[in-house]
């Protein structure tokens, strides 16, 4: 494929080969097609401008042995090589590592920081570690977690455990839990939420998730924890792992996040700022892969943060203040 800076490419056909399979469409053209910005990507696949053996596909299709990719012309403008992530965050991200083997990495990701570049970011989580173990090592992002969530975040160090994890997703077999507070009071004290989910984009042009009927499955069961006067700590279950899942189904119950800007109530939001909330409180405490080839099964706890800590105890205080039972 043509990278001369500032020209427009000929179509291309790439056979997919077994080393490729498994890959989602747009990860793939990601990588592939690295000076392209990321919304063109997603754009040519809205448009139906890349093809799989001549048909339509969407973001999420999974690669197959011997597909026929047909990827459009596109207009390459130069970039400059942003360089190596800064050592700063490469030794962060050292000291996030949770595990390592010989197949697979997790980390604590800290909040404020993407899990892989792009979107106004020139550096994420994956460069770092690639950076962190090139050049023998090639890492893989198994899923994501949004730029303010924390917590386990899981990397494969090569495309079969890729594969077999990103399979026992699909299956629903790979269980992760999240610490989250939710405005209000919960009726129940376990909820389960069965709300199909589908992405669209608003008026504007940004990325959104709904609820609708015709979208993805979706699962996630709340458990409260604790009940203060105008919130909820619960612990939230997934065994889907739908693009802003637990935010969603949150909001559609009408116990949105604290601090989600995007799916949350603005003054339940201000008040959590007052109380020192600086994020989106959300935390994945836990992940759980089930066995894989020459492996056990898997399972990984990180603490709840400090910051969020700090939060629930002031919220404690006022509890304590208002007299209100626990």
């Amino acid at each position: 494929m043509s990278q001369l800076s500032g020209n427009r490419s000929r179509p291309e056909n790439i056979a997919v080969s077994p080393e490729q399979a498994g890959r989602r469409i747009d990860n793939f053209l990601l990588a592939y097609l690295k000076t392209i910005p990321k919304s063109r990507v997603y754009q040519m696949l809205r448009r139906g401008e890349v093809r799989a053996n001549g048909g339509r596909i969407k973001p999420d299709y999974r690669l197959q042995p011997g597909d026929d990719i047909r990827i459009p012309p596109v207009f390459e403008q130069a970039r400059a090589d942003p360089g190596k992530p800064p050592a700063r965050l490469v030794d962060m991200i050292r000291a996030c590592v949770m595990h390592e083997d010989e197949r697979i990495i997790v980390v604590n990701k800290p909040s404020g920081l993407v899990v892989h570049a792009g979107s106004g970011s020139a550096f994420g989580v994956i460069e770092a570690l690639r950076e962190l173990y090139q050049p023998a090592q090639t890492l893989h992002l198994v899923h994501r977690l949004d730029k303010e969530t924390s917590g386990c975040l899981l990397i494969a160090k090569d495309m079969v455990v890729l594969r077999q994890v990103n399979q026992a997703l699909k299956n629903g077999e790979v269980e992760k839990e999240y610490d989250a507070l939710l405005q209000g009071r919960l009726r129940k004290k376990n909820l389960r939420v069965n709300t199909p989910l589908q992405r669209h984009r608003n008026r504007r042009g940004e990325g959104q998730v709904r609820p609708d009927e015709s979208g993805k499955s979706a699962i996630s069961g709340f458990s409260t924890v604790k009940v203060f006067r105008d919130a909820t700590l619960v612990k939230v279950r997934t065994a889907t792992g739908r693009t802003h899942q637990v935010r969603v189904h949150a909001a559609s119950i009408g116990h949105p996040l604290a601090g989600d800007g995007k799916y949350g109530d603005r003054e339940f939001n201000r008040k959590m700022r007052k109380l020192g909330l600086k994020r989106m409180f959300l935390h994945a405490g836990k992940l759980s892969v089930p066995v894989l080839k020459k492996t056990g099964q898997y399972q990984f706890s990180a603490l709840s943060p400090d910051d969020l800590e700090q939060v629930l105890t002031r919220l404690s205080q006022a509890q304590a203040q208002y007299h209100l039972p626990g």
